[in-house]
């Protein structure tokens, strides 16, 4: 039979099948229990075609440089183009599926009569005679069926849905060409092993692009069509022995219809499957970087932009074909986990959790825990596994998070700054600090509390004079108590909500005297965004971890950094410089990156978590460390975390170190950023009284020699200088920050 090419063609190809069938099987289809005239009527009347839902599709998630970490997907489907699929495939399914399929209108009348007769005399469905047409049409209403329901009416088997397909797809026929009819069967067909269209097909099995399937594997995909659970290779042997057997029986068909030669048929036969079955994993449990990637997940389902309600965006997430691309740095993120699970098994009990994230973007480059991702075994909530992502807020599958300490001295400090302060000014400060006066919140209610005793934490220091930079550098707790007291606690609360910070649990913020000393449970990732403000000198981005959208059609939507100014630059010019005296003169002394870095180590109130917030100008982290099961009923003393056993935890000995391991591999390819010097006109002059009196003392009772020079202010009080100024490495002796070696020194008598 000569093939018909043209629409006119394939019109009157198609009435002309419709009333010879009508004609043909009146008779039966009356005995039926269908009327005859109906029947005609039915097939020759022809409806619109079928309306196509997009097909579902895998969502990918790449990271910064394109390579993908994760994939969504109810059907494991990547749909090509006709062009995109090898030519032995597309002989292989029409050969197996429907040798007539270029030649018949929709119906292959003779195989459909044949079809007909058979199973109306057997009272039901018993044998096949569908076109590729037909095939494509049950496959477009299984697809856009949205009950169970509708699902078993499309697949229902019955002669009164065999009309119906018949109907469509002669009204399919009209619509599109026979290439674009067989492209559509190719992507929606179900292959087996939870493949859907010939490019997860051809992946599944073989590992290889549907353009670059050879005849043998052509052939055995297009044999796996007819029983794709009975020739699944995935289940066992015996599948893979009926899959080979349709291979066969596929390579003999198309060498009867001349496809291919005997030859052929029998070269391809006598080779093995040569299944490369690979694995298509779904969801973050199986993701490289879970963490990240449940991230983006609650991202998505969470945003009005992604659909009007949770159901349209989960089925968004699993069906779009979307490609989003992140922004995780593979190498961050690497030196992240590496860091953590040098230093915390698994199996402890204690976790520790780190956000990393791009100063001035808000880009989030790492997230990382201690436990996998995962049910632990037997269903326990206490094991190896979490499904908690511990690097987040709860709106982004986190837990609780763990009371941030003394990183939100920061705060604190970045307020006195913006409110006048200067380097070097303080006041004497007492043993124990009662808050029974001077504290009021943003609703401008008192919120004192004569019953507090607030006291240093051990190794943090006693009572004396302070400075600004010393009480920051030694952390102590009553000289923030009292310079929160001076600044107003309501600005400092507001300088912390400017810079992102917000409950892990979503709830208010306790907006009480201690909340300096870091009473709010928070997640690492707020705590890194928020100190990642300073690096950018001042400038507050919201954490962002998606920055594209690619439609399946190539459609692409770019997601800006959403960023305000939020601290004045010259304030933030001068935190970083105080906060960088951590590593040479406070607590994390002798710790370094080899780089500028400035942060904050955060130990809290009976070492119930641990943390370390610190940045560059390139990047900022946030590392906590807690109990899983309650920091508060479990304290992080006498305990063994890794291989090492802690009589406490504090930031510089645990969070401190990961934070140092992770930085520096992170930054390995970045080259350092000095920080901005700050403008000592502004700030500098500062006086605290006693202060000189208390070193000299201190000096004297260590009997050494620690300060080579002092520095004269325009009062003419000297102070020591290794505890005003700091940060130039070219000397040893002179930390000045704005000022020629030698000015305003002069040595020790």
């Amino acid at each position: 039979m000569a093939r018909v090419t043209t629409a006119g063609g394939l019109a009157v190809c198609g009435a002309l099948g419709g009333v010879l069938a009508a004609a043909l099987v009146a008779p039966i289809v009356a005995g039926a229990g269908v009327a005859s005239n109906t029947a005609a009527g039915t097939i020759t009347k022809l409806p619109p075609p079928p309306r196509e839902d997009p097909l579902p599709e895998v969502t990918r998630l790449v990271d910064r440089n394109g390579r993908q970490f994760a994939q969504f997907y109810s059907q494991n489907r990547q749909s090509v183009t006709i062009d995109q699929v090898s030519k032995p495939m597309r002989e292989a399914i029409v050969a197996i599926e429907d040798a007539r399929f270029y030649e018949h209108a929709g119906l292959d009348v003779r195989g459909t009569i044949r079809a007909l007769i058979a199973n109306t005399q057997a009272g039901g469905i018993r044998q096949g005679g569908s076109s590729l047409t037909q095939q494509l049409v049950k496959n477009i209403l299984v697809n856009r069926a949205e009950s169970e329901k509708e699902r078993d009416s499309a697949q229902v088997r019955s002669i009164r849905r065999k009309f119906t397909e018949m109907r469509y797809a002669l009204a399919l026929e009209e619509k599109y060409s026979k290439d674009q009819i067989l492209e559509r069967y190719l992507n929606i067909a179900y292959f087996g092993a939870g493949a859907f269209g010939v490019q997860a097909a051809a992946r599944r099995f073989f590992g290889v692009s549907a353009k670059d399937l050879t005849l043998g594997q052509a052939a055995a995909l297009a044999g796996a069509v007819r029983t794709p659970y009975s020739t699944d290779p995935a289940r066992g042997e015996a599948q893979r022995e009926k899959l080979q057997q349709r291979r066969d029986l596929v390579l003999d068909r198309m060498a009867e219809l001349g496809e291919i030669t005997p030859a052929e048929a029998a070269a391809a036969k006598s080779q093995a499957l040569g299944l490369n079955m690979r694995a298509e994993p779904g969801g973050c449990a199986e993701s490289e970087y879970p963490y990240f990637c449940v991230y983006v997940q609650h991202e998505i389902l969470a945003n009005p932009a992604f659909g009007h309600s949770r159901a349209d965006r989960e089925r968004r997430l699993q069906r779009g074909g979307l490609t989003l691309k992140t922004t995780l740095d593979p190498v961050a993120q690497k030196a992240a986990d590496k860091a953590i699970e040098a230093r915390v098994a698994a199996e402890d009990t204690e976790v520790a959790a780190e956000a990393m994230v791009e100063p001035g973007t808000g880009a989030i480059r790492a997230l990382a825990a201690s436990k996998r991702y995962g049910s632990n075994p037997g269903g326990k909530v206490i094991g190896p596994n979490t499904t908690f992502n511990l690097a987040a807020d709860t709106a982004h599958g986190g837990g609780m998070g763990f009371q941030a300490g003394s990183t939100f001295k920061i705060f604190t400090l970045a307020t006195a700054l913006a409110k006048g302060w200067k380097f070097g000014q303080g006041f004497d400060t007492p043993g124990v600090f009662v808050p029974s006066e001077g504290f009021t919140d943003c609703a401008g209610k008192p919120v004192n509390d004569p019953s507090a005793k607030i006291y240093n934490a051990s190794g943090e220091g006693k009572g004396g004079p302070y400075s600004l930079e010393l009480g920051t550098w030694k952390s102590s707790n009553i000289f923030f108590m009292m310079l929160e007291r001076e600044v107003g606690l309501c600005d400092v609360i507001r300088t912390a909500k400017a810079l992102g910070i917000q409950r892990a649990d979503g709830g208010k913020l306790s907006e009480v005297p201690t909340f300096t000393l870091g009473v709010n449970e928070m997640d690492p990732l707020t705590v890194a965004a928020a100190v990642a403000t300073f690096g950018a000198r001042g400038k507050y981005c919201k954490p962002i971890a998606i920055t594209e959208i690619v439609e399946r059609d190539g459609r692409r939507v770019e997601i800006p950094p959403a960023c305000s100014a939020t601290i004045d630059p010259a304030v933030a010019d001068a935190v970083n410089d105080v906060l960088s005296g951590v590593f040479t003169q406070g607590t994390m002394k002798g710790q370094s990156i080899g780089r500028p870095a400035a942060g904050k180590t955060g130990t809290n109130n009976n070492y119930t978590s641990a943390w370390f917030a610190g940045y560059t100008p390139n990047l900022a982290a946030a590392v906590s460390v807690g109990d899983i099961r309650g920091s508060y009923k479990y304290p992080l003393n006498g305990v063994r975390i890794g291989d090492q056993t802690y009589g406490s935890v504090q930031g510089a000995s645990l969070p401190g170190p990961i934070w140092v391991d992770s930085m520096q591999g992170a930054l390995r390819d970045t080259p350092a950023t000095e920080f901005t010097p700050p403008d000592m006109g502004r700030f500098g002059g500062g006086f605290t009284p006693g202060l000189r009196e208390a070193m000299e003392a201190e000096r004297g009772r260590r009997g050494d020699v620690e300060y080579e020079y002092w520095y004269e202010d325009e009062n003419g009080n000297l102070y020591p200088e290794d505890d005003y100024y700091r940060g130039d490495p070219r000397d040893d002796y002179y930390r000045g920050n704005a000022r020629a070696d030698g000015e305003g020194r002069r040595r020790r008598d």
